[in-house]
């Protein structure tokens, strides 16, 4: 296929070079409509390209195939079968996956360190999810993806599962061995999800990670604003293999997608495939490069400890993706959380993830000498301000037994069935009826469905304090627990 094509891109650019004018939507007009004031902030551009897909930028029946043929180039580029572009961002792509995979058919192996989305997909389908334990680290506190054995032990207790979901790479850029957990689904004639959010640059250069078409996984979903070069909810799902049924899958996204995509989201993920066919090699070289001297650099710094080989350790991780920079505080005795604050409130710099002693700095083919010396700087700065900032609140961290904890009940009928919301000082021993979730990174701590026992309330509870941020409770505050209703 001729990779040098973008063809929503080049069909946008048709549209205004035919100055087409549509009596449709979007109401602004491309621009002509919006407040002056809007337009000076987002710019004349942002609403010029902001055009309907079908009956616009396409006709009405889109025999143009301009998003058909895009997606048959993105297949191509990765070394797919099918692609499949989203505009309602990845969290959307993996709910149709689980749909597609194991909705009415039964149980589905999840990884439970996976994102609050894919909870979201179990409750809407009445999925009963079989949890695969990931691998707690106690020393460090995250989760480490499950190995290959801890997949095949799951297929042994739960063999007539419809299919298995792992996430690769984790939000702190740790790889499970795909290829090995594929074979293991793929002798049982199973399909692997693999949720890749933060792997989209994954099939463009040699030294990064396994990429999960390449290692055999059935479906793969990733994020192309994470790590690519695409907007805010733009994202691919990826197909191959006859265990799951393209049809039906594009069908279950249909279920939950936009009828209004958004062509600029389209047209940005079509122009990135581009890019990243032609350029992509030396653009991740070049910032694979400036990462391995960044995390030099940084690990340099008095107090402050770049995780590199802990998170490859024996019983740990497959892979490390070493643009994602994981950074341990301990050392300057302040919390990720108040470092985040601190960089962002003095310096200007804003970090992805924090936790109770960590922060993470994301790296991309968009960075260079000057962004990652902006960083050095940042974080010399902050080693200087930490001896003046509070001792930072301890966040009571449960062992790993007691975040397994034990699902008595659907979460969709947990979450749709009668609740009440109860002190938190008395929710120990309910059912959750709702799903907590420190965020980022997005893996709840508490899914509807499970029994809540007091260590993960006092993790949680010590945790706000600290600065830990809880979206999606009822009560942002937790105050109150929502909980099934006891008959």
């Amino acid at each position: 296929m001729d990779h040098n094509e973008a063809p929503l891109l080049d069909a946008l650019d048709r549209y205004h070079k035919l100055d087409r004018y549509g009596f449709t939507p979007p109401g602004h007009r491309q621009g002509r409509g919006a407040d002056p004031r809007v337009r000076d902030i987002l710019g004349a551009d942002t609403f010029r390209a902001d055009v309907l897909a079908s009956a616009g930028l396409d006709d009405r029946s889109s025999s143009g195939g301009y998003l058909k043929k895009a997606e048959q180039l993105m297949a191509d580029a990765v070394g797919a079968e099918q692609a499949f572009f989203s505009t309602c961002g990845s969290s959307l792509s993996v709910k149709a996956a689980v749909i597609a995979v194991a909705a009415g058919k039964g149980d589905l192996l999840v990884s439970r360190d996976a994102h609050k989305s894919i909870t979201a997909g179990l409750v809407f389908s009445g999925i009963q999810p079989r949890w695969i334990r990931p691998r707690w680290d106690p020393k460090l506190h995250l989760a480490h993806p499950p190995s290959a054995a801890d997949i095949e032990e799951m297929w042994d207790r739960y063999p007539d599962a419809a299919g298995a979901l792992i996430v690769s790479p984790t939000p702190y850029g740790t790889c499970a061995d795909i290829a090995a957990i594929a074979k293991i689904c793929h002798d049982r004639g199973k399909p692997l999800i693999v949720d890749e959010a933060w792997g989209a640059h994954l099939p463009f250069h040699e030294d990064l990670p396994t990429w999960a078409m390449s290692a055999g996984a059935d479906i793969c979903v990733v994020s192309v604003h994470k790590m690519g070069a695409g907007f805010e909810q733009g994202s691919v799902y990826h197909l191959q293999g006859d265990l799951v049924d393209p049809a039906h899958l594009s069908q279950c996204a249909d279920l939950l997608m936009t009828t209004s995509p958004n062509a600029i989201l389209y047209s940005a993920i079509d122009g990135w495939r581009r890019q990243m066919v032609q350029h992509g090699a030396e653009l991740l070289g070049n910032a694979l490069d400036l990462a391995k001297k960044l995390r030099r650099d940084i690990d340099a710094l008095p107090g402050i400890h770049v995780l590199e080989d802990e998170l490859l350790a024996a019983e740990s991780s497959h892979d490390l993706d070493r643009l994602q920079i994981l950074m341990d505080l301990s050392g300057l005795g302040i919390s990720g959380y108040q470092a985040a604050d601190w960089l962002r409130e003095n310096r200007n710099v804003d970090m992805g993830l924090s936790d109770h002693v960590r922060i993470m700095a994301t790296l991309s083919m968009a960075d260079d000498d000057a962004s990652a010396r902006r960083l050095l700087e940042a974080l010399q700065a902050l080693i200087e301000a930490a001896p003046a900032l509070p001792e930072p609140p301890q966040v009571n961290l449960p062992s790993p037994s007691d975040l397994e904890l034990e699902t008595v009940a659907l979460p969709r009928d947990a979450f749709f069935g009668p609740t009440e919301d109860v002190p938190r000082s008395e929710a120990a021993g309910r059912v959750a009826a709702e799903q907590i979730t420190p965020y980022p990174p997005g893996i709840p701590v508490l899914v509807p469905g499970e029994r809540i026992n007091q260590a993960v309330i006092e993790y949680l509870e010590s945790g706000l304090k600290a600065g830990m941020v809880l979206p999606d409770p009822a009560d942002p505050s937790l105050g109150t627990i929502r909980v099934v209703r006891e008959q």
